[in-house]
């Protein structure tokens, strides 16, 4: 079996070919994926060559954790999941090309645990259920944040998911203005609209680790920061005004099946939207522009490719 795929040969070396694929296990099943999204966290260090040393990387690779799809194959184990529409965080599926995190091709194979039946309704949509999972897991690990920096998708996740969970909204910093509109029950601000230095929770969801020192001095005596996105740089901090507020650092790991639960359920009770999130989708064969447009237009707050027309 083979399948089309986005394959990343080397920093910023994008193509897209055919792909041998690994043969089925009774556990397995088949997928043809409908859309993938594109992280602009991982992906993009992965893109431009930069990403930190971790487990599985190498070139050529397949890249994406964010896939939906329909179960058309399955092992002898798992036939009862043919025909649903199912989201799938990636595949180790090819024999020529590693799978980290090997969502972006047009047909995966991947132990039938790792497919979550979702919706249907959702349409592209449903490529957000991980970043959403990433939100709940970094909120489900303390005190909901008083304030979130960044309005991009993760901190808009956060911010809907702590309304959503019965916390009090929180304040929003962004300083792209094209990123301001969009809060849903609670205000965006650039941060130096804001006065405020008592904030007791401070989630990063920036990924901007040179700005610690600025958060801490918005800190409530010990206050807690939670590191809630993905860091290339080795970060620091400024000792004696940390000292002074006692202040805590949460770091938020990615999420676990039960965070992907969670986020199921709200989604089907209609306490979770993922709308106005996908701002961006274009097809496969255009991905060398589909990436660069998800990097560096600040307009784009998700891009997925889409696959339905893809041979």
């Amino acid at each position: 079996m083979q399948t089309v795929a986005v394959v990343l040969d080397g920093p910023q070396q994008i193509a897209v070919r055919q792909l041998a694929l690994n043969t089925v296990r009774d556990d397995d099943v088949v997928i043809d994926v409908s859309w993938s999204g594109i992280s602009t966290g991982t992906e993009r260090l992965l893109w431009s060559g930069r990403m930190p040393p971790f487990p599985g990387m190498g070139y050529p690779l397949v890249p994406g954790y964010e896939s939906v799809g329909r179960v058309v194959d399955a092992g002898a184990k798992a036939t009862h999941r043919i025909g649903e529409n199912v989201f799938i965080p990636g595949a180790t599926c090819y024999r020529d090309a590693r799978g980290l995190f090997g969502g972006a091709a047009r047909t995966l194979i991947a132990p039938g645990a790792r497919a979550t039946a979702v919706p249907e309704s959702l349409g592209s949509q449903a490529v957000l259920i991980a970043l959403a999972a990433t939100a709940y897991h970094a909120l489900d690990g303390g005190a909901p944040p008083d304030l979130i920096v960044g309005h991009g998708v993760l901190g808009r996740l956060l911010a809907r998911i702590t309304i959503a969970t019965g916390a009090p909204a929180p304040t929003v910093w962004e300083t792209n203005a094209q990123r301001c509109g969009g809060g849903v029950g609670y205000e965006v601000l650039h941060p130096d609209e804001d006065q405020r230095s008592d904030y007791a929770t401070i989630y990063d969801a920036s990924g901007a680790g040179s700005q610690l020192d600025s958060f801490v001095k918005r800190l409530a005596k010990r206050g807690e920061i939670v590191l809630a996105g993905f860091y290339e740089d080795r970060l620091s901090f400024a000792f004696v005004p940390t000292f002074m507020r006692e202040a805590r650092f949460r770091v938020a790991a990615e999420w676990k099946p039960e965070d992907l639960r969670a986020i199921s359920a709200m989604l089907r009770l209609g306490s979770l939207s993922l709308d106005d999130l996908v701002t961006h989708a274009q097809s496969p064969e255009k991905a060398d522009d589909a990436y660069a447009t998800a990097f560096t237009d600040s307009a784009c707050l998700k891009m997925v490719l889409d696959w339905r027309h893809c041979a």
